[in-house]
């Protein structure tokens, strides 16, 4: 399956301590879709815990 590619803005993710780049909220609705891999941010309500 082949999906748009977004480019990435200011506010779209951060920098963890670890140094892994971490989607945000605004970038995850900016996206359009949960890719149910239980994102940190994921403003669709996807557990992975329960699912």
């Amino acid at each position: 399956m082949y999906y748009e590619r977004i480019p990435l803005e200011e506010g779209d993710y951060y920098i963890t301590d670890k140094g892994y780049r971490c989607f945000t909220e605004q970038y995850h609705l900016k996206r359009g879709y949960c890719c149910q891999s239980g994102c940190r941010h994921c403003p669709y309500g996807f557990n992975k815990k329960i699912h």
